[in-house]
């Protein structure tokens, strides 16, 4: 089927190109790789939302060639590969697993811009992106160590890179800091995409005694389904899937990668583009925490808002010590904030937390 996609989308992108007429009259073409399938929620609509953004800034100067659900490994690199010879301006790469192939083919192209999705290597030409999705993450850790009866919360993780641990360790210590009793378990699925195993992962969690569950970086509803049918409540990944779970989503921590998208598409068209690394979070809305639902009483979501509000003015940090890891070696002395390259390279978890990070 992937073959199938790619072959149907690159032939659209050939077409497009011959009825183009001059060179200077072409719309330049803007490709978009995503790890998993398009549907209507998750990390591949957010990123389609904003390729979206991207047409309607852009108008007929550009085109867009998506090609979804794309295996990091050799698929991806053949497929980035016929996006820059089909003449890309452009190309983002949706997963953290894309980073080698992309990063090499940016340097054999120089005159081809990229933007990597959670990586952490730039060149001139090869920009990175990520979220601060810890930020949305502590603020619903918060709310889930408030509202768990059980004292017992489940992790659904997709991989352990350092964005997802980074979230991981902001949930533990939120939910900690409002609820010192609570127990949280982790699994570690090692794939971004496999409906079974997410469902399985939180059932199991589930019957450890968890009454809130997070979903971190599943691309579809499959946990919220479980959480729905199961009665217990959820945090989810990338977009609002309240719909899919109206009486269990506590809250989603959303993404919106439209205004990063226009400005570096316009970047690339006039031939200014620097690559970078763009770290969006709440103070500028990349980062959202929507859909929060009712069990939160007033005084509460007070308390919520105020360390939303302290976030995003810097007044609060998410990562800020006395900080300890599981084995109980400091990593963060009292009153100092761990700096930036150390959470986006974030390889430990802090202590309270039950599981490991996967070999």
């Amino acid at each position: 089927m992937r073959k199938t996609l790619l072959s149907g989308v690159l032939a659209v992108a050939a077409a497009m190109t011959a009825v183009g007429g001059t060179a200077t009259a072409e719309p330049a073409l803007i490709g978009f790789i995503y790890p998993s399938p398009l549907s209507d929620v998750g990390w591949a609509k957010q990123l389609d939302l904003g390729r979206e953004a991207v047409v309607e800034a852009f108008g007929d100067k550009v085109r867009t060639a998506v090609v979804e659900n794309i295996t990091e490994g050799p698929d991806a690199a053949r497929v980035m590969n016929q996006l820059v010879t089909d003449g890309a301006k452009l190309v983002v790469l949706g997963s953290f697993g894309y980073m080698n192939d992309g990063l090499r083919l940016a340097r054999q192209h120089p005159e081809v811009s990229f933007l990597h999705a959670s990586g952490f290597k730039q060149a001139a030409n090869f920009g990175t992106f990520t979220a601060r999705s810890y930020e949305g993450f502590y603020l619903t850790g918060l709310a889930a160590g408030m509202v768990t009866k059980s004292d017992s919360i489940g992790i659904v993780a997709a991989f352990a890179v350092p964005e997802v641990i980074a979230e991981v360790n902001a949930v533990t210590l939120a939910a900690r800091k409002v609820n010192p009793d609570v127990d949280i378990r982790i699994v570690w699925l090692n794939t971004w995409f496999d409906p079974p195993k997410e469902q399985d992962a939180a059932r199991a969690l589930i019957s450890q005694g968890a009454d809130v569950l997070f979903s971190l970086h599943q691309d579809t509803p499959s946990v919220v389904n479980v959480a729905q049918a199961e009665g217990v409540r959820v945090v989810n990944t990338a977009s609002d899937m309240s719909s899919h779970g109206p009486d269990a989503v506590l809250a989603s921590v959303t993404y919106d990668w439209g205004d990063y998208f226009v400005r570096s598409v316009g970047a690339a068209l006039d031939g200014a583009f620097k690559g970078a690394d763009f770290r969006g979070g709440l103070a500028d809305g990349t980062v959202s925490v929507t859909a929060w639902g009712g069990d939160l009483t007033e005084e509460q979501r007070a308390e919520i808002a105020r360390v939303e509000a302290d976030l995003k003015s810097g007044a609060a940090h998410v990562f800020t010590g006395p900080l300890r890891d599981q084995s109980g070696k400091e990593r963060v002395a009292a009153g100092e904030a761990l700096p930036d390259p150390e959470i986006f390279s974030m390889n430990w978890l802090v202590e309270g937390l039950s599981g490991s990070l996967p070999n």
